[in-house]
């Protein structure tokens, strides 16, 4: 007998990268501290996606265009990966995680970073549909880009901790992909 998780197939990702996928056997995993991860699908033409983006730099220092180039890249190249594999934009949903403030200093990337995707999600059109930003903790995130269930799990220094976490409620479509938090 074969459990349901045997025929589950994982991608890790790192900063800098995207992964788009048509295949709903697969997990996409990342690591996050103040970096971003978009987790971005169209549900009707089951087919998604993740990245995983820092905004380098000093963003209060007038070099924030310079960065945000940086992100704007990470966030096209990943909707264009998933419009090439058949999705429509005006069908796309999204969920954001990470952006944490894992350093205490005059300027807050985590919260930059977040603030960034949010904007871009906006001017996309793209539906914010929900995710996990902020904090004082790194996550590690599991995404199944085709059903859009997400799980994260709070990490505490080297070692994970499971924590319980309660998000507001989606104010957009809450059959969009469940999101499990431990």
């Amino acid at each position: 007998m074969t459990s349901a998780h045997s025929a589950e197939k994982r991608v890790h990702i790192i900063q800098g990268e995207f992964y788009v996928t048509e295949d709903p056997e697969v997990m996409v995993t990342t690591i996050l501290g103040s970096c971003v991860a978009a987790c971005i699908r169209d549900p009707l033409a089951r087919v998604g996606g993740i990245n995983h983006f820092l905004l380098p730099g000093d963003l209060s220092r007038g070099r924030k265009a310079e960065a945000e180039r940086v992100g704007v890249h990470l966030m096209e190249m990943l909707v264009n990966g998933l419009l090439k594999a058949g999705a429509r934009r005006e069908r796309l949903e999204a969920k954001l995680f990470g952006g944490a403030r894992t350093v205490r200093s005059h300027s807050d990337i985590g919260k930059n970073n977040a603030d960034f995707a949010q904007r871009f999600l906006k001017a996309e059109g793209i539906a914010h549909i929900g995710g996990s930003t902020g904090g004082p903790q790194g996550r590690r995130i599991q995404y199944w880009p085709v059903s859009g269930r997400a799980r994260q799990i709070l990490l505490v220094g080297p070692a994970e901790v499971e924590q319980p976490t309660k998000l507001p409620a989606p104010t957009i479509d809450t059959n969009a992909g469940e999101l499990e938090l431990f």
